[in-house]
């Protein structure tokens, strides 16, 4: 991984690790079950997480989140082991009150470890809450996180970092960006159930631009949680008050105050001069998309990356894989052209100065954010 700034601090952090999954048993005089060839289930796992409003979050999630995840794959090993499945096998099930249900809902192993990266996300951030409580303090985190476990790559995605996989001739998108905007349905959808949320301070609907007062009693355009499209309504005075979402793509802002609508942390942080609370809007459950890499060919070129919005605020998906195969084409040779990579991606995104702006080599302005890269390759995933 490769980290870069142009501020004063740098709130991104990046962990990877290999995590060895373990179950207890019943019988005293026996610890431990062996699952796999060795005493543990192995697994890999790699995660970037970029703070805001400080980078105490950031850092405690980098701490503590593979610790979660650990813990609650050990809760569920009897469902993810290939030995005994969530199904029917030889007369095993871990559902034992009720196996009809596993097999009319179809569970699967994949299905069991999606909903630990999920508990881990909320128990992970429930430990941030506290800490952040105990030390009054007031931060949170975005986090991006990769766990390949039994041939299956598992992507959990809580905020604007994006995971990308590049191939020789295709490009493999594996999150998908919260922000403010892209969830506007689950967040008016929140207010709409619970409306003192928004303390008589906020309007829920959206409407192409902030209303004023020669506004009222006009047909406008409008938005609520139930529609893909557009209406008309009348203003009314309530629809004066500032938006629940405000502004547009990298402007847009939760509540006039956050840029992300998804991560970790951030339980103390208020709307400026008002108790409103941000919490309830920003949701710490990640997104899990799984890739399967015993149903792929994959080669020496198939490679992940994952990165900060720093990023991808100036490369879209077709120029990073552009940059990525153009470099190993080059680089055939070296022992660390992967982490050469990661560099070369931070390099280009970040630019030269020139004179009081950045710019990249194509002259449009560069980042100004910060910066993380992993850049993983897939290819030997049995010697990771």
């Amino acid at each position: 991984t490769v980290n870069a700034e142009k501020s004063e601090f740098n709130e991104d952090q990046a962990t990877c690790c290999q995590i060895s999954i373990r179950k207890r048993q019943k019988e005293e005089d026996q610890e431990w079950l062996i699952l796999c060839s060795t005493e543990y289930l192995t697994g890999y796992y790699w995660a970037l997480f970029d703070g805001h409003g400080g980078s105490e979050a950031s850092i405690m999630a980098s701490n503590y989140l593979h610790c979660c995840i650990k813990q609650k794959l050990e809760d569920v090993v009897e469902g993810i082991t290939e030995d005994n499945p969530p199904m029917h096998l030889s007369g095993q099930c871990i559902c034992q009150s009720d196996p009809l249900f596993v097999e009319e809902k179809k569970i699967q192993q994949e299905n069991v470890i999606i909903g630990a990266l999920e508990s881990a996300f909320q128990e992970c951030d429930k430990m941030i809450g506290q800490e952040m409580k105990a030390s009054n303090q007031s931060a949170g985190c975005t986090a991006l996180v990769a766990l390949y476990l039994q041939g299956r790559l598992y992507v959990a995605n809580a905020g604007d970092s994006r995971a990308l996989l590049v191939r020789k001739r295709s490009i493999v998108p594996l999150s998908t960006e919260f922000t403010p905007e892209s969830e506007r349905k689950r967040i008016q959808h929140l207010a709409f159930i619970y409306p003192k949320l928004l303390a008589d301070e906020f309007t829920r609907f959206e409407f192409p631009r902030r209303l004023k007062g020669d506004d009222l009693g006009q047909k406008v355009l409008y938005r609520d949680y139930s529609m893909e499209g557009w209406g008309y309504k009348t203003v009314m005075k309530d629809d004066l008050k500032y938006p629940l979402i405000h502004g547009h793509g990298k402007q847009a802002r939760l509540l006039g105050t956050l840029a992300v609508s998804r991560g970790l942390g951030d339980h103390q942080l208020k709307v400026i001069e008002t108790n409103i609370e941000i919490k309830p809007f920003l949701s710490c459950i990640p997104q899990v998309e799984v890739f399967d890499l015993t149903s792929e060919n994959i080669n020496e070129d198939d490679i992940l990356i994952m990165a900060t919005d720093g990023l991808w605020d100036v490369m879209s998906n077709e120029d990073v894989a552009q940059i990525v195969r153009n470099f190993l084409q080059n680089n055939k040779t070296d022992p660390h052209r992967f982490s050469e990579l990661a560099k070369f991606l931070v390099q280009k995104a970040r630019g030269k100065e020139d004179g009081y702006y950045w710019i990249m080599d194509s002259k449009d302005p560069a980042s100004y954010d910060d910066i993380s890269v992993f850049a993983i390759p897939l290819y030997n995933k049995n010697e990771y």
